[in-house]
Parts: structure tokens; sequence; C-alpha cells
């Protein structure tokens, strides 16, 4: 950027020449920077179009002053804190006597009588002399063309505040009036379902103004229909988080735990580091992505990769989804069958197939309960564990019987093995039968 590029004439080929030479040396740093009106060294790298002035706002001078703000000596008053009208606000005392020119119904000299809001008398005060009002307050307020349009301008704050003030005064009597309905049903002493159902329509007919439900039925719709809803509605329900899940960066707030990436709302590590990730809620996006059947997914698409690589062109993890894993299974049972030979043939070559077999995974096991034992499997030391019993009783047999009934089966019926009856209240015969 030169001051050339700033004139109004067209430059001639020599001095364009010339121009394009010396903002070269200025990139490259042989040639000094161009300094603005103020002293300022000026960037050799900034594009024209940013350093070029419009026409516009084009002073002749060199520099990037069209490119800052522009400081006002004179602020506009209306963008500092605004003057509003005195609302309600009185001068002085009440006139005694009717003054020419004021309101024929309450006696202001603000206003006239066809814009007075007090209440219309039966007879003015210009007849009556009483009840004579003080002048309102009448101010001349110049505003901006923002300000007038300011929605927000004169509003108090203070009134908010009163509104809310109103809404806890009304959630409160809300909820006592619901709690002292819930112990009127309880004293009742009604069935359980009726209960229910009963503490059920209390909580609807009490429930507050801005409960969870109602954010889901105002998204979802009514009844969850939510095929009614068009394109853009259906991605926005799928989109929103249910109120009860925390956010993946509420997960962990140390900065130095897992990168959360606002942009695709993605948590890959585990923010809970150091801790088992089979018995967390949330364990990061890669290990919901690297468990279940996603990675026999992915070696099955390795596969299709790899065999097209050497020229099978027919299996294709897109295109052939089916042909794929057929493919990828018949591939590892001959995987599996060579291994196997190739073991089978070590082994009857070498021999060790008795070091290959592993002990009982019982008699592997550490535990604190010590048993000993004889030969013959009689107790020498300690004594067994205690088999976990159940709450109905047990080897409880009635009716002379020594088996259970369902023990026989036959012709369809189940019966008692003792004796082969089918009823199930009748008396065992078996000790008669074998006399």
């Amino acid at each position: 950027m030169s001051s050339t590029s700033y004139g109004s004439g067209k430059l001639s080929r020599e001095d364009y020449k010339k121009q394009k030479d010396l903002e070269a040396a200025r990139k490259a740093g042989t040639a000094p920077a161009e300094v603005d009106e103020e002293g300022n060294a000026i960037n050799p790298h900034i594009p024209e179009f940013m350093s070029k002035a419009p026409w516009y706002m084009d002073t002749g001078k060199i520099g990037l002053h069209h490119q800052r703000k522009e400081k006002k000596d004179n602020p506009d008053p209306s963008l500092q804190e605004t003057e509003w009208y005195a609302r309600g606000a009185r001068v002085g005392t009440a006139a005694t006597k009717f003054r020419k020119g004021a309101c024929e119904n309450c006696g202001v000299l603000s206003h006239k009588t066809k814009d007075c809001m007090e209440r219309p008398r039966k007879k003015g005060a210009k007849w009556t002399g009483k009840d004579m009002k003080a002048d309102e307050v009448v101010q001349d307020i110049s505003l901006s063309y923002d300000a007038k349009r300011d929605r927000w301008n004169g509003y108090d704050p203070t009134e908010h505040q009163k509104l809310m003030a109103d809404w806890e005064l009304i959630e409160e009597a809300r909820r006592k009036r619901k709690a002292s309905e819930l112990d009127k049903d309880a004293a009742g002493g009604s069935s359980t379902a009726g209960a229910g159902a009963k503490a059920d329509g209390i909580e609807a007919e009490f429930a507050s103004s801005d409960e969870e439900n109602d954010d889901e039925d105002r998204y979802i719709g009514k009844g969850g229909d939510e095929e009614k809803l068009n394109a853009k509605s259906k991605s926005t329900v799928r989109n929103l988080r249910i109120r009860e899940d925390t956010a993946k960066y509420l997960r962990n707030l140390d900065p130095d735990s897992a990168y959360y990436d606002p942009k695709t709302r993605s948590m890959r590590e585990n923010p809970y580091s150091g801790k088992e990730a089979a018995q967390l809620a949330y364990a990061g996006d890669n290990f919901i992505r690297y468990s279940g059947e996603a990675l026999d997914v992915a070696k099955r698409e390795v596969f299709a990769w790899e065999a097209g690589e050497r020229g099978n062109n027919s299996a294709h993890f897109q295109a052939n989804p089916t042909q794929t894993a057929l493919m990828y299974g018949e591939f590892k049972q001959k995987k599996d069958t060579l291994k196997d030979s190739r073991k089978q043939a070590m082994l009857s070559k070498y021999g060790g197939e008795e070091h290959l077999q592993a002990p009982p995974r019982e008699l592997l096991q550490q535990v604190e309960h010590y048993v000993e034992y004889s030969r013959t499997g009689q107790v020498i030391s300690g004594a067994e564990k205690a088999t976990v019993g159940t709450r109905f009783k047990e080897d409880v047999h009635p009716l002379n019987h020594s088996s259970v009934y369902g023990s026989w089966w036959s012709d369809g019926k189940w019966g008692y093995k003792c004796c082969r009856q089918f009823p199930r209240n009748a008396y065992c015969t078996a000790g008669a039968l074998d006399k």
C-alpha cells in the first residue's frame, strides 16, 4: 500500500512498476514501512481492499483511519442514561380558585378538558371550585431515533421484582394447598390403587406452571405424536437434551479432563479417568463406539478393504453387506481350522499336550474360607460353608410322600414319583405297594 494508490489520476506503466517494486520491497523488509498521518507504521501485508478507503470516506490521506471506530467529542445524550417522563408527578400545591384556560373537570392548567384522565365529575371544578388538583409536570424530552423505538426505555426494574414476589407468594400457597390435600388423602385410608390415582390427580391439579412435563409436551406434542410434526420440528426434538440428563461438559469440571467439542457436542475420552468404564453411566463417546457389535462391524469393513486390495471386488461393505458378512464368517472359520490343524501337527510331532490343559477354575480361586477334606471326602478341619436357604420350607414332604409333586410325568399328567399317583392331595401308598 503506497501513497500513489490514493491518487485520483491513473498511473503510468513506469509508475505502476515502481509502486509494485516498492510494495514488494516493503513486504520483504528491505524498505521501511509506510507511515500514516499519526506516525504509526502501516503493515505492508494488509490487502488493498482493506487499506484503501471507500470514496465516501476518502480524505486523501494515508492510513487506516477509516477502519477504526470514530470517536465523538460530544456523544449523543440519548445514548447515555436516558431521561424519561415523570409520571404522576405534581408541581406545587393545588389552586384554590379556578384559573382561565384550565381543565373544567379537575382545574389543572397542564392539560385541556378533552385530555383529562380524571373521573368525569357531575359538576366540574369550574363550577364548584372544589377539589382542585395540582398542576402536572410537563417535560419536553427530545429522544433520538433509537431511543424512541426502544421498548424498554423508561422501564423500572423494580416492577419486575414486585411481579416475582407475587409469583413466589402464589407458588408458596400452591405448595401448602397441595401438601394439605395429600395429608387429607393419606388420613382417609383409601385403597392403594385408589390412593395412587387420587394422588396423581392432586399432582396434576396443583402442578407448578414450570413443570418439566410441560416442556416435553411443548416440543413433542400431546400424546407423543411426533409423526404429525414437520421435519424441522422432528430435528428440534431429536437434538434436545432431556433435562434430567447431565450435560457432557458438566460431568467433570476439571479443565485438564476430557476435551468437549462444542461444535459436534462430542466428548471422546472418558471424563472420569481412573474409574472402571463399564460401571459408569457415561464413559465417553469412544467407549460407546467400541462396545457391542461396533468392533465386529469395523472388522468386517477392514476385511472388505483387504479383500478388495487382493482383487476380490465382490466383497463391498456398503454395496453387499450380507455377502461381506458371509465371506467374513467363512474366512474366520477357515482361519480357526488352519490354526487348529497347525496346533495338532505341532503336538503330534513334539508332544506336550498335557501342559496345555489348565486346571479347573475353581481350584485357582482364592477364598478366605478354609476346609480340609480326607481322601474319602470327609471334613477333617474347618467347616463347610452353609448352603444358602430360601424363605420357603425345604425338604418337607406332606402326606407321607418321599418326593415332590411334579417329579413324575406320564400320559400328559404330573404326579408323585414315589407312588406314581396323579392327584395332588393323594396319600402316598409306596410302602403298601412294596409289601
